[in-house]
């Protein structure tokens, strides 16, 4: 009987305050407590839509890596065209072969044909290399061309001889 007259004092004070969350003007208040945690702007609903995050994210790769390379490579051209400034034409002394690269009036040309370009003379080289490699299959196609009519006509055959 201790335990009930324990658990009674402590319902009969929840009755009193049930009573009171029982009146109209408290559950009103209750309710439109409730009502406005959306913030109550107007519309009280989400709208479904498309994912714009790949879009977004595109947006943000594309800016920086366009910034990563414009941003030096606007540096350096101004460099070059405020610091260095274009070539000057000059005597060339006796016994002195310029370099390719050095008949390039501005130095971001003369960076790209030293480092980057092959020069005239080298192309040529390596087009006279391309007509050699084939006059050299050329050559080997109509040596085998022979050997193949020689052995038609001996009627031989291509193979081992084993004894």
């Amino acid at each position: 009987m201790v335990g009930w007259s324990r658990l009674l004092s402590p319902a009969a004070k929840f009755a009193s305050y049930r009573a009171v969350l029982r009146e109209p003007a408290c559950r009103n208040a209750l309710q439109q407590q409730l009502r406005r945690m959306g913030g109550d702007h107007g519309h009280h609903h989400m709208t479904i839509k498309p994912s714009r995050f790949q879009w977004d994210k595109f947006k943000d790769l594309m800016h920086f890596y366009v910034m990563l390379g414009v941003i030096p490579v606007t540096a350096l051209i101004l460099y070059a065209n405020i610091f260095v400034g274009p070539a000057q034409l000059a005597e060339i002394p006796e016994g002195y072969e310029p370099k390719h690269w050095e008949y390039e009036k501005h130095p971001i040309s003369r960076f790209i044909s030293r480092y980057m370009l092959n020069s005239e003379q080298q192309n040529y080289e390596k087009s006279l290399h391309y007509l050699f490699e084939e006059n050299e299959k050329a050559q080997i196609r109509l040596l085998e061309d022979q050997v193949r009519r020689k052995m038609s006509e001996r009627n031989d055959y291509q193979a081992y001889y084993y004894r």
